[in-house]
């Protein structure tokens, strides 16, 4: 059992849309294939399909459903489900607009900047894509072009070539985390049938009523009321642009602590 378990996990890690040398979907027989149907469609409508109702929902059958053709006609374009999902993720990261990374390395902290709110706003957009980065090798092209941009942002700090990992983890492992969260909080407002503020206030007030006379809601209040913002949106935005702040300011303090190694 466990045996089966690590051969189907290591075929996993080997296994992309992108890696398959196969014919290109669709060239079939006249009359075999439904019409008007391609695979940027399917794609699109995949990825209108999981922003609407999320990952748990989405299912072949639901999409056939949607296009109006037979589950097996989705078929002719994709081998599996898994196959799917990943061109969704490669379109939905081509959303991204990046920045000039080659012709001004000067310009290294307008270039995280940029990055880090671009990939923020992906994962706000499509909180189904969060979940699937992890699953997947991210070797389409628009994941390469991202993965490039952000590699090369970081060479342009002149940090030495031994702590490139260490600053791309700080920076966008941190975008990962608050990108994820505050794409959940979204969804669960829009599933609650409220907007983010109500969804905020009903939550502060049921914790309140939970907590009574805790410690922690009087150091809340003094940080919420530091921090300022009249919505929630501007809360989120004032803690990524501290947060971000604080990352660039790190990358700065090792710049010439020691040479390239």
């Amino acid at each position: 059992m466990a045996k089966a378990a690590a051969a189907r996990t290591k075929g996993q890690a080997r296994t992309s849309v992108w890696l398959q040398e196969k014919a290109p979907r669709g060239r079939g027989r006249k009359g075999d294939q439904p019409n008007g149907l391609d695979r940027d469609r399917i794609t699109e409508t995949t990825i209108r399909l999981l922003d609407a109702e999320g990952l748990a929902k989405f299912s072949m059958r639901r999409l056939a459903g949607e296009l109006n053709v037979t589950a097996m006609s989705v078929y002719w374009y994709v081998d599996t489900k898994d196959d799917l999902l990943e061109l969704a993720l490669d379109s939905a990261c081509g959303e991204m607009a990046l920045p000039d990374t080659e012709s001004a390395p000067e310009a290294w902290r307008e270039q995280l900047r940029e990055l880090a709110a671009e990939y923020r706003a992906l994962l706000f957009r499509h909180p189904w894509v969060s979940p699937l980065v992890g699953q997947f090798l991210n070797i389409g092209p628009n994941w390469l072009a991202f993965a490039l941009a952000v590699q090369r942002s970081v060479r342009n700090t002149g940090l030495p070539a031994h702590r490139h990992n260490g600053a791309i983890s700080a920076v966008f492992q941190f975008v990962y985390g608050f990108g994820t969260i505050e794409g959940l909080v979204t969804a669960r407002s829009r599933e609650a049938g409220m907007t983010q503020d109500e969804y905020y206030q009903d939550a502060i007030k049921t914790v309140r009523e939970g907590l009574g006379s805790h410690e922690i809601l009087e150091s809340a209040d003094r940080l919420t009321a530091a921090r300022g913002g009249d919505t929630v949106a501007e809360m989120w935005d004032r803690d990524f642009a501290t947060a971000l702040d604080l990352l660039v300011a790190g990358i700065e303090s090792l710049l010439g602590e020691e040479g390239p190694r």
